[in-house]
């Protein structure tokens, strides 16, 4: 459990806007040091701006996550020019949607680059260092923050790419959390599971790479985006709302974080179907407008 942030270092991946925006702005009201990571050069510049001129030591990187080397050098920045951190953000995403069998290995890449594989590099190359940062000093503290979704618990359909890479956040963060447990007490783990927060993220395909380049969207993947881009907009909950609900689990050495507590009742629902050995329950039982508007939109389609 952290609980003093004033002189610690966090790292906090997708800086340049929603969540990783809002955590920076927190965790430099708390005189944390900052290093700032994002793909977007422009958002990166204008959210270390906004930073330093809080008065407090920030290293910002060009970093594409879901790269290994750059992520590699990355980490080596960090650790001379702060040491281990004490809280890293794993926090970069993208969204895609479209039917299952209509992605291509393009957009499979592209989403499991950043929203898996970009986890993954920040656990496997921080734990080891705050690990080392624990042994040298019982006193040390220090948390580790994956960003996942409502959709790494569920399963809505016209999303599967994002939802797989999602799941496996969930997945992962989880086994940390246990993997953590049998090594240490100085170093937890959380998992951030929000829902419709207005953020930048269903405006992703801004930043993703030319080599990635997909052929034309097809008509799910446009009405997958459609719907994205209503919902994320209709958010009443704020990314900043969603950030100090984040920095108040660190605090309590809470695991599971979510934005909208009331949208668990489909994750009970789906849980439950996998005791009984039942099929996955419908996703649109309590909004059966929507289900048809999509079936209809999909099969008219086809």
């Amino acid at each position: 459990m952290l609980s003093v942030f004033e002189g610690r270092t966090a790292v906090i991946t997708g800086a340049g806007s929603g969540f990783g925006l809002e955590l920076a702005r927190i965790a430099a009201a708390r005189r944390m040091n900052l290093v700032l990571v994002d793909v977007q050069a422009d958002a990166l510049e204008r959210v270390r701006q906004d930073t330093e001129q809080a008065g407090v030591a920030v290293l910002a990187c060009c970093v594409d996550v879901a790269d290994a080397a750059q992520m590699q050098v990355l980490a080596e920045a960090v650790q001379a020019r702060f040491g281990a951190p004490h809280l890293v953000f794993n926090n970069a995403g993208v969204a895609a949607g479209g039917l299952l069998w209509e992605s291509t290995p393009a957009d499979w890449q592209w989403v499991l680059g950043v929203n898996l594989w970009g986890v993954i590099h920040g656990v496997r190359l921080f734990t080891p260092m705050m690990l080392q940062a624990a042994r040298a000093d019982s006193h040390w503290r220090g948390h580790i923050v994956n960003t996942a979704s409502m959709a790494g618990l569920l399963t809505p359909p016209n999303m599967g790419v994002y939802n797989v890479s999602k799941h496996a956040v969930v997945a992962l963060t989880e086994t940390l959390y246990q993997d953590l447990r049998l090594v240490t007490d100085q170093i937890g783990a959380s998992v951030l599971c929000p829902y419709f927060v207005p953020t930048g993220i269903s405006h992703s395909e801004r930043n993703r790479p030319a080599a990635l380049s997909s052929a034309p969207a097809t008509r799910s993947q446009l009405i997958g985006r459609a719907m994205s881009e209503k919902a994320v907009a209709s958010g009443k909950v704020t990314a900043a709302e969603v950030a100090a609900r984040t920095f108040e689990a660190i605090e309590h050495g809470q695991f599971y974080i979510y934005s909208h507590p009331h949208a668990l009742a489909p994750v009970a629902q789906r849980m439950q179907a996998i005791v009984d050995g039942a099929n996955p329950p419908d996703p649109f039982a309590d909004r059966p407008e929507v289900g048809a508007q999509l079936r209809a939109a999909l099969r008219d389609a086809g």
